[in-house]
């Protein structure tokens, strides 16, 4: 019997739709318009509508920002004069900054008649800009409603991470927050058949759609029978929130790899036949395959000791972390904006940008790692933890992990007797 795959849990499954975590809390004080608001408009002019003006009786364009367009063209398309659109800019400036117009966006044009009376613009999915075109001119947000769900997550890596997920109908956003929290732990590049997270999360949803995975609570990553808690706990100390289950930080002194989410296309060896030459001699390092301009970030703090054209490596750039430590990034196709030579870098700053210069058969990161002047293995550096939590923080945090381990069992239980209640 297999018991495995993801669970965001059916609500047909008797027993499982109790443990679905469906709480949900509202982030916005305005409702979305419909209908009965604009009835209630036409009935009342004083009624206030969600926009801040009732559509009901106008006329509305339709249309997306284009290339090339500026705010004052944009509103010359649309009917204004010259001196009426720089009217409105100054009108409106302390509300919306208008170089910061994209491309691409949507936007909704009102009229009456043939006089433009409003433009709402799509700042975001969860907010517009609603500009009043006609003097007094002004402007205004509008927050759509936002919904914060409860959710849990059981992904077992059968194929790859993203594949799984999508295929459990669960959002790739929670990607992008697992890869943060768990950076220092997990190599993302190395996930195996059989791997597995579990996981506690929140997601904002608007107009039915999800637009951001808002915050991970709890999270177990198992790999060979080893399982690795994350427990997010914020001490209000303004740093970290993010905790193994004994209090030690998640954020190590080295990210565990590079960039983000890619393949590995060749590993750390002595004894490995060059793609170009076809001679065995050592590969010091690890190749990540990547797409020409992908972001490659500095793997902790350091200072750049090299940025140059080194021949069979192409474009590198190498930092000194401390006395312990060296990394070289080869291959780069251009260098991180402003990177100097001796300039000191942070963590996770772009340095560079994949490409295939020097002795390479196409776009890939070389990424090399020294220990006391001796090459290591990248896949299998260890990083020591940084500060754990304070004491005075402990029970609370001991009490938070404690909730969320029981309700993840809790959930865990009650969806293999609904698996097992649907075999019968």
């Amino acid at each position: 019997m297999k018991i495995t795959r993801t669970l965001l849990f059916k609500s047909a499954a008797l027993m499982a739709s109790a443990a679905l975590i469906a709480l949900s809390s509202c982030s916005g004080d305005v409702s979305s318009s419909s209908s009965d608001d604009c009835d209630v408009c036409a009935e009342d002019e004083t009624a206030e509508h969600p926009l801040g003006f009732c559509p009901d009786s106008l006329s509305v364009k339709e249309g997306k920002v284009r290339n090339g367009q500026f705010f004052s063209t944009l509103l010359g398309s649309l009917g204004m004069s010259a001196q009426e659109a720089y009217n409105l800019t100054e009108a409106c400036d302390s509300v919306f900054d208008v170089r910061t117009l994209r491309v691409g966006q949507a936007y909704r044009a009102y009229y009456e008649d043939e006089d433009l009376l409003y433009l709402v613009y799509d700042r975001d999915r969860a907010s517009s800009i609603v500009f009043s075109c006609r003097p007094p001119y002004s402007a205004w947000v509008y927050e759509k409603p936002v919904t914060i769900q409860k959710k849990y997550a059981d992904v077992m890596i059968s194929t790859s991470l993203w594949n799984d997920m999508i295929a459990a109908d669960v959002s790739p956003l929670l990607i992008v927050n697992l890869s943060d929290i768990y950076a220092w732990t997990v190599d993302f590049f190395a996930l195996q058949k059989g791997d597995r997270f579990r996981v506690l999360y929140e997601e904002k949803v608007c107009d039915g759609e999800v637009i951001a995975v808002d915050t991970v609570r709890y999270a177990v990553f198992s790999h060979g029978g080893e399982d690795l808690p994350m427990v997010m706990y914020n001490q209000g100390d303004g740093g970290n929130v993010w905790w193994n289950e004994k209090g030690e930080s998640m954020r190590k002194a080295f990210l565990k790899a590079p960039l983000s989410y890619s393949r590995i296309s060749s590993g750390f060896s002595y004894a490995r036949r060059h793609p170009v030459t076809r001679k065995v001699q050592p590969h010091t390092g690890v190749d990540y395959a990547a797409p020409k301009g992908t972001p490659v970030m500095s793997i902790g703090d350091g200072v750049v000791t090299s940025m140059k054209y080194e021949g069979a490596g192409g474009n590198v750039v190498r930092i000194r972390h401390n006395s312990v430590y060296s990394t070289a990034y080869l291959h780069l196709s251009k260098y991180g904006p402003g990177l100097k030579t001796g300039q000191r870098v942070r963590q996770g700053q772009v340095i560079g940008y994949v490409g295939s210069t020097g002795r390479s058969t196409g776009p890939h990161l070389d990424f090399r790692v020294w220990k006391n002047g001796t090459p290591i293995n990248p896949l299998k550096m260890e990083s020591p933890p940084a500060e754990p939590i304070k004491e005075e923080s402990r029970p609370a945090f001991e009490a938070a992990h404690k909730i969320y381990k029981a309700q993840v069992d809790s959930i865990r239980s009650r969806s293999i007797a609904a698996e097992l209640f649907e075999l019968l």
